[in-house]
């Protein structure tokens, strides 16, 4: 169903940099030539305000559904200290986890980078790790076979499923998860900041299991506070 995700369908498999680059295709190497001085111009002046080392050693984003904001957070060495915020230019879906594919919502929880793909039709795209251990697991649960797949963090203005950030933050971002490494990455996606406003109590047309990734988002943010 094509409307349904930021789908495979919707993106050019580029995952492996060392695969030939087809006719018209960018690898990695060459979208990271193309924008890493424009980014660098952008990203130093950040780093050096927040006196974090750049390229620092691992980053944080914490997203928050409903204000559609993602604070970019990084540590190199002497804890994780706050450097920026961007808006997220759209995400689709209302509170809640993401349950199945073509469900229009955005995920809810901690995930990973863990491919970058250069070649996307929103510009640049990073994909998440949905659905993670915790998702699978509930959906083995609750017998939902399809929970769906292929959730990124991309450019442009519009998104199903996605966080859609506009080009030039996919840029900046995209070209510092590459430089650190995607495994050094992680992502918490919350309905709402639980920091200005608690979680709980949870809905109670969510799932039962959803107090438990509530909780589990709620430490996560906690950890960070300007």
């Amino acid at each position: 169903m094509l409307l349904s995700f930021c789908s495979a369908s919707l993106h050019a498999s580029a995952w492996h940099e060392s695969q030939p680059t087809a006719a018209g295709k960018r690898s990695i190497k060459q979208v990271i030539k193309t924008y890493h001085n424009d980014s660098l111009k952008r990203l130093l002046p950040l780093f050096v305000a927040a006196k974090v080392d750049y390229p620092p050693q691992k980053i944080t984003l914490l997203a928050s559904k409903r204000s559609r904001r993602l604070e970019l957070w990084a540590d190199s060495g002497e804890g994780f200290k706050f450097i920026n915020t961007y808006w997220i230019r759209h995400a689709s879906g209302t509170a809640g986890p993401k349950l199945r594919e073509g469900d229009l919502q955005v995920p809810e929880g901690i995930y990973e980078i863990n491919a970058l793909n250069p070649n996307s039709k929103f510009h640049l795209s990073m994909k998440l790790n949905y659905p993670n251990s915790f998702d699978l697991e509930k959906a083995k649960l609750e017998q939902r076979h399809q929970p769906g797949s292929n959730i990124f963090i991309h450019g442009k203005t519009s998104s199903v499923g996605c966080l859609a950030m506009g080009d030039q933050n996919i840029e900046d971002l995209f070209v510092l998860v590459e430089r650190i490494g995607p495994n050094n990455s992680k992502v918490v996606i919350a309905p709402h900041d639980p920091r200005l406003l608690s979680l709980f109590p949870v809905p109670d047309h969510l799932p039962e299991w959803t107090g438990e990734l509530y909780k589990q988002i709620q430490q996560q943010f906690e950890q960070f506070s300007q």
